[in-house]
């Protein structure tokens, strides 16, 4: 059987529609074996390989736990299984159990119909792009059917039991030892996902007064009207209840949204300016650095210079965040879209640990969510798409690159151009943020007019 050498993994893992190509359990299988290969010829003792599995609750989380494990086990390794859990309680318990890489099938955010796998390494950081590609090399060539093992080396599946509770007390031990949740009214929206049993246990064990929703997974409702990209329902039950806050996860947990006790969704740019606020006020921050994408605004990056501190920017997604955190020595950084990371804590956004750290402020200060955002006011922002028909380097556009120079250099640094393309769909996106939302909005348009001209899709 010839398999044709094909890009299997994005920026977050393999992503895709289940059961077809390439989230399938043959592929699933395959990897799971490739994995153990590559695993194997780093390892320097005779120990059998251990590797964690968590899953989201989507129905087709058990073909590829099973055929995974299925391929994991021929090789002689072993199986750690932990059942439906957060994406960041897999890194932790990677780590936690001493294992050598971890598994997460889930398609995060998406609708129940896709699915997805990532990978960790046994620090508990998603595995080296080289590492991807040397997996999806053995993936795509005939060599990895003859490889396995026989007889007693075939390696066996666990189920760790303990798993939700190792992760509960790792997450309740982020929040400071002299505080409670005593007092404290809340709604968590879970998106009927990976979070639905343990993050309720974490506040209710705090003390909080807790009012869920999004706890009762069916395999097809993650997602569906809930969840961080679906907040109404949670904007809904905390005006009801009278709560002081609303949180809302996606299906893997690895991100939050927050909603004030106003019924206001609160943007991400400002939830990372209150966490660095409280850093910088404790001399906690790192290097003085706060690690941020492209996509973060601009009031955030001039609110840190007034606070004596810088913003570093990488390209989106939260893998590269932690990459410069990593490099640089920062232990704080997020995107917008609610991925906070902080490395004194864990190795990957945690949705429920960034609700800790954000409620940890209100108590100790004793100010509700909108009084804590007052301290910056974001500019006007406006993200437009444009269907294309190729993704040809805006480089290679030189009536696009032209103008957007003429209008940074018109407005003398008062806006900003980012111009980027999907990954996963035919889209050019451009953002276009400044001070004046008029004229923003004129902007946006004229570039989007200008790249729809030259290779938008008719």
């Amino acid at each position: 059987m010839n398999h044709k050498r094909e890009r299997l993994f994005g920026t977050d893992g393999i992503r895709g529609i289940a059961n077809l190509h390439p989230m399938t359990p043959e592929i699933s299988l395959r990897l799971g074996k490739a994995l153990v290969s590559v695993l194997m010829d780093e390892k320097s003792d005779d120990k059998r390989l251990k590797i964690v599995i968590g899953k989201d609750t989507r129905l087709s989380g058990y073909i590829f736990e099973q055929a995974i494990s299925a391929g994991i086990a021929s090789m002689g390794a072993d199986v750690l299984l932990v059942g439906p859990l957060p994406t960041p309680a897999v890194a932790f318990l990677t780590t936690n159990m001493r294992a050598d890489a971890g598994v997460v099938i889930s398609a995060s955010h998406n609708p129940f119909e896709d699915n997805g796998i990532k990978l960790f390494d046994k620090f508990g950081f998603k595995l080296q792009d080289e590492k991807e590609l040397e997996i999806e090399e053995l993936i795509s060539t005939d060599r990895i059917d003859n490889l396995r093992v026989r007889g007693t080396e075939i390696g066996k599946s666990f189920r760790v039991d303990d798993a939700p509770g190792r992760y509960v007390v790792f997450v309740k031990n982020t929040f400071p030892k002299d505080l409670t949740l005593d007092g404290i009214k809340m709604v968590l929206d879970c998106a009927n996902g990976a979070s639905y049993r343990v993050s309720p246990l974490v506040f209710q064990e705090l003390g909080a007064e807790l009012t869920t929703v999004g706890i009762s997974p069916d395999g097809r409702n993650i997602n569906t009207n809930c969840g961080s990209l679906n907040p109404e329902l949670l904007k809904q039950r905390v005006l009801e209840t009278g709560a002081d806050i609303g949180i809302a996860l996606d299906g893997d947990a690895d991100r939050v949204v927050f909603c004030d006790e106003t019924g206001n969704v609160v943007d991400g740019d400002k939830i990372i300016a209150v966490l660095a606020d409280e850093m910088i006020s404790t001399s906690s921050l790192s290097k003085n650095t706060v690690v941020a994408t492209i996509m973060s605004n601009m009031a955030l990056e001039i609110f840190l210079k007034n606070r004596g501190c810088h913003l570093v920017r990488t390209q989106v997604g939260d893998r590269y965040v932690v990459e410069e955190m990593r490099r640089m020595g920062c232990d704080f950084g997020g995107e917008k879209s609610g991925h906070l990371i902080f490395l004194n804590h864990g190795t990957t956004g945690d949705g429920t640990l960034a609700a800790l750290q954000i409620l940890s402020i209100m108590k100790s200060k004793g100010r509700n969510l909108s009084e804590l955002t007052k301290i910056i006011d974001l500019f006007p922002q406006l993200l437009i798409n444009v269907r294309v028909k190729e993704k040809r380097p805006f480089s290679e556009i030189p009536m696009v690159t032209k103008l957007i120079s003429s209008k940074e250099k018109e407005f003398n640094g008062k806006i900003r151009i980012n111009l980027r393309y999907s990954g996963t769909e035919p889209l050019a996106r451009i953002m276009v943020e400044g001070e004046d939302d008029i004229i923003v909005k004129e902007i946006a348009e004229e570039v989007a007019n200008e790249i729809d001209r030259h290779i938008g899709e008719r």
